[in-house]
This record gives structure tokens, sequence and C-alpha cells, in this order.
């Protein structure tokens, strides 16, 4: 990880996790991939390893995440999905070149070669969005409770019941924050 840039926030799903480089949207906005090597830093945590990324390919990978974002929103309150978000998605989906593989462990993984682009990499993460939009993944999206965040997310809970994004961020802030609105209530004791 590069020096100097707020971490990332990693999940089990790539497409929110993509969206989730855009954190805090509803209060101070954190930007996790500001520029094109941070993209790349990300793309290879992430299993997709670019070799180089354009100021251009970085619009177009923010593009694909605010579209990702704006269509994931829109499912987890079943809403109408907008018309460009959609076109975003299906845009970069049909674009790259990856081939997914079988890992011995029973798992699949997405293989880009050795000449792949930031272009191939975004196909993938729009083709696990468009797994997740359409409903074909045992899940279901779900908004953040967190005021400021309200990111999408994809709640594979058992129940099925999940309020944050991630418990370590906004779950443990809103958590510490009602334990010190609970503690202000309190009558202090007479010492």
């Amino acid at each position: 990880m590069r020096a100097g840039f707020p971490d990332f926030r990693l999940g089990n799903v790539l497409a929110t996790s993509f969206t989730g480089t855009l954190s805090e949207r509803h209060g101070d906005a954190v930007e996790r991939i500001p520029t094109p090597h941070r993209l790349i830093d990300w793309l290879a945590v992430n299993g997709l390893a670019v070799d180089s990324c354009t100021t251009a390919q970085l619009d177009l990978a923010r593009e694909l995440r605010e579209s990702i974002h704006a269509a994931a929103t829109a499912a987890a309150i079943q809403d109408a999905l907008p018309a460009s978000a959609v076109q975003v998605i299906n845009d970069c989906s049909s674009q790259g070149r990856a081939a997914a593989i079988l890992t011995p462990e029973g798992k699949r993984r997405w293989r880009l070669s050795s000449a792949s682009c930031v272009e191939d990499a975004l196909s993938v993460i729009a083709a696990d969005a468009i797994s997740i939009i359409a409903g074909e993944r045992d899940g279901k999206l779900a908004l953040c409770a967190s005021p400021t965040c309200q990111a999408a997310f994809f709640d594979t809970s058992q129940s099925r019941t999940r309020k944050w994004c991630d418990m370590n961020t906004c779950g443990n802030r809103q958590k510490k924050a009602r334990f010190n609105a609970n503690q202000r209530k309190k009558p202090r004791s007479a010492e």
C-alpha cells in the first residue's frame, strides 16, 4: 500500500467493495483511489493486477463505481434502476477480456492475461455488479444505516438483517456514539 493514502475497505463482494473506494458519501467523503497508481493498488489487492493506469482509465473506473453505487442503491430500496447507470455497467462488462477459472479449492477466480488493461479488470467488477443487482447470488443488497455513509452492501448474513457496510468502521462509530449519548443521559452520582 502506498503511504499517505487512506486504507482500503475490503469486503467479500468485489462490486460493493469497489463502491467502498469512496466512503462517507453523505459526510466528509473519503476518496480511496485518488490517483491512477492507487487504482492499480486496489485492483492488485483484489486479484485483478494490471501494469498501468491512465487518468482517463481512472475516470472510467470512477464512473463505473458511481454507476454501480446508483444501481445497487436503487435495487436495495426496490426502485427503478437508473438507465444511465445500467448503460455504464453493461458497457464496462462487455468491453473486457477476462477468464473465469476454477481454483483447486472449488472457488471461481478471474484471470487477466499479462497484456490486460484496466478495462479488463473493470469488466470483472461490472460482471460482479450485474450478478448481485440481478439477484443471482445468495444474499440481498442493503444500505448502511450510518447517516454519513449509506453505502450499498451485499448482506450474506443468515438473517439478512445486517445494518452496517462494515462493523469495524460504521458499526463501531454508531455504537460508540450511542454509548456516549447514553452516558451523557445518566445522572452523575455525588462523590
